[in-house]
């Protein structure tokens, strides 16, 4: 593989991922890592559970990032009684020809804001299944491609249990990253309020579009990420499952279940995004860390004595990226 020829690929697409952040934080105040794990899943196709509580602008980053994409842009808001053919679409019965005519639901679309999803039941949940992993639809007997590309960016409350449905491990499984938004430091809750608190409107315009954005991906593709890179990746996930093998016992009565094949595939991905995003053509163990807390903590599941000790899925994936060698 020729670095130099991927990298200067990578420059000629620097400006344009620029261009895009700007535009993101003409209303997105701080939050770069929020804005970072966006893009990781833009060039990697994946998609991505944002958790935190109410007021920390998920909803309006997510609807940010569709405003300066300029693609076509859906959101739902997840609520007890949805249907599954709110989320993906139904059969209406034409009375003129008596045939059953498809009516596509807001999955149809480049970019789908699941607003709330923990708020809607199992059923609604499972309906995002199909489109979420094939890009596709069943609807009656025939099945429907959705756009490309199709992004889904899920937000839920973390703190709030009445009304809400937890994520089956199926779902939840296939969200590329799970990410943590906590709350703006001091100076940044201070330009929030200064911004916000005068009716003035930032016009975000549109930099990227559906083929500059396949593009990127095709891009990603050639960038490199070395055998070695590759074993510590798999030696992480290998810890999920059985970290006694690696020296890490105590581990064993927390961990019931460990990080499915999924996790390996997207650490590659992630991590070779990472890079791109930083001007590399070839990801080091460092992308590997940055990237794996949100990678791994919806893949993890604790077992009732984790829980009891206060034992965090973020704290497991802690202690194993502070054991595993780093090559």
């Amino acid at each position: 593989m020729d670095l130099q020829k991927t990298t200067d690929l990578i420059a000629a697409q620097g400006e344009l991922i620029e261009k895009l952040r700007q535009e993101i934080h003409k209303v997105l105040v701080g939050q770069e890592k929020l804005v970072d794990r966006m893009l990781i899943a833009l060039v990697s196709g994946g998609h991505i559970l944002l958790e935190g509580v109410p007021g920390l602008a998920k909803t309006t980053a997510v609807r940010t990032l569709a405003q300066a994409l300029g693609l076509q842009f859906q959101r739902i808001s997840f609520t007890p009684d949805l249907l599954p053919a709110d989320v993906i679409g139904t059969l209406i019965y034409s009375q003129k020809d008596g045939s059953f005519l498809p009516k596509m639901g807001p999955v149809f679309t480049n970019l789908l804001l699941a607003d709330e999803i923990n708020r809607a039941p199992a059923k609604v949940q499972s309906a995002l299944l199909e489109a979420m992993q094939e890009q596709r639809v069943t609807l009656g007997d025939t099945t429907y491609d959705l756009p490309s590309p199709f992004l889904v960016l899920a937000t839920q409350n973390p703190v709030e249990q009445k009304g809400t449905y937890p994520l089956p491990e199926a779902q939840v499984d296939r969200f590329m990253m799970k990410c943590i938004v906590d709350y703006p430091s001091r100076d940044d809750e201070r330009r929030i309020m200064n911004r916000f608190s005068r009716p003035l409107k930032a016009e975000v315009t549109t930099v990227l579009d559906a083929g500059q954005i396949a593009t990127l991906r095709s891009v990603l593709d050639q960038v490199y990420c070395d055998e070695k890179v590759g074993e510590y990746i798999l030696d992480i996930v290998q810890a999920t499952r059985r970290p006694g093998d690696f020296g890490m016992k105590e581990l064993e009565h927390q961990i019931e279940m460990g990080a499915s094949p999924r996790a390996s595939l997207w650490l590659n991905i992630g991590a070779r995004a990472n890079a791109m995003l930083r001007g590399r053509a070839y990801a080091t163990p460092q992308d590997v860390k940055e990237i794996a807390p949100d990678v791994l903590r919806h893949r993890i599941m604790l077992t009732y004595e984790a829980e009891a000790e206060e034992v965090g899925a973020d704290q497991v994936v802690g202690t194993i990226l502070g054991t595993i060698p780093v090559p």
